[in-house]
């Protein structure tokens, strides 16, 4: 019934959302129970879940944290007595995460669950024995090394994938339609990271067939902020599009409200952003792939298998807009703009 309901709603979808059928949606659905694996809980013990992010806040203040503890008491477990978690944060350093994911395995948890594509990388450098499930990663799984294919993934992981680098053309497009004028456009892109190349050349492609200009302003931290929009003033900038990080999270206020201090309209593709002050994001709901996760690792933990368990991708891509934010750079958004929005924000 779900996967019909999900057919229906493509077919119908509003020109504000974009929405995919799941790969492979019959096969989970159908959640057949194997013997549970020497590497996994009892469903009658206590389930330890590794958790292993590039940040470092409180697991009662990191919405994405939230909405998975909140998955899995939808699904009948009760933290303290059937599930327990075993946190390790790298504090915005990549290169800790393996050896934080190695601590995990050592714990002997029952399954790791990496938020974003460098936890889920680095935990499977660190196990091939334990299962993973991943959220919020934003590169393409079958690339990057996570899974031999969406429909049967392979190997101790799967879940939920966002597929973001390939929205970046449509960030683009989406920035240049709401500005009255051709914009001159700042890109802020961490060097290092390791989707950033990729997404960046996907923009300036993007950016060809629009015919307008992309400059590249580096950004890697809280201290960059100002030099970064200082930077993209000096070059003449007049708008910005920021792509995505997991660094930009604890940053998304300073972050906005730096934007609108400079004047620069700004794109970025976490919902928090416009929620900040930020003009507009085009994405898939993150917090909803740390929710769904609550449903993989349900699954794993009472004997499913990693590589049986087909990656699902997003169901819905959403534009959010603030309007309070338009008003105070004074932009005039058009009505069929506005149409578009998923998320306005007055």
């Amino acid at each position: 019934q779900l996967c019909m309901e999900m057919v229906a709603d493509t077919s119908n979808a509003p020109v504000h959302s974009r929405r995919f059928v799941l790969f492979g949606g019959a096969m989970m659905l159908m959640g057949v129970k194997r013997p549970v694996p020497s590497h996994a809980q009892a469903p009658s013990g206590v389930v330890r879940v590794g958790i292993l992010w590039i940040g470092t806040p409180p697991l009662d203040t990191h919405r994405g944290i939230a909405a998975f503890r909140r998955g899995l008491r939808e699904l009948g477990y009760t933290e303290g007595r059937s599930v327990s978690f075993e946190y390790r944060g790298a504090e915005g350093k990549e290169e800790q995460l393996e050896a934080l994911a190695a601590e995990l395995v050592q714990a002997k948890v029952s399954t790791i669950l990496a938020g974003t594509t460098s936890a889920a990388l680095a935990a499977k450098r660190a196990t091939s024995s334990v299962p993973i499930v991943f959220c919020a990663v934003s590169a393409d799984p079958i690339k990057s090394g996570l899974v031999a294919s969406l429909g049967r993934p392979g190997g101790n992981a799967t879940a939920t994938v966002l597929l973001a680098p390939e929205l970046n053309a449509k960030r683009l497009e989406l920035l240049v339609r709401a500005l009255p004028d051709r914009p001159r456009v700042a890109l802020l892109w961490i060097p290092d990271h390791p989707l950033h190349h990729e997404a960046a050349r996907e923009t300036e492609n993007a950016s060809r067939r629009l015919h307008i200009e992309i400059v590249r302003v580096e950004f890697r931290g809280p201290d960059d902020i100002e030099v970064a929009m200082q930077k993209a003033r000096r070059a003449g900038s007049t708008a910005l599009l920021a792509l995505g990080a997991p660094q930009y999270a604890a940053m998304r206020v300073p972050l906005a409200e730096a934007a609108i201090r400079h004047r620069l309209p700004a794109m970025a593709p976490e919902v928090g952003f416009a929620e900040a002050g930020g003009l507009l994001v085009y994405g898939p709901d993150i917090v909803q792939s740390w929710h769904r996760a609550a449903w993989y690792v349900d699954k794993v933990v009472k004997g499913a298998k990693p590589s049986e368990l087909p990656v699902e991708q997003p169901t819905e891509i959403h534009l959010t807009v603030n309007l309070k934010t338009a008003r105070a750079l004074g932009l005039m958004l058009s009505p069929s703009f506005l149409a578009r929005a998923h998320k306005v924000i007055e």
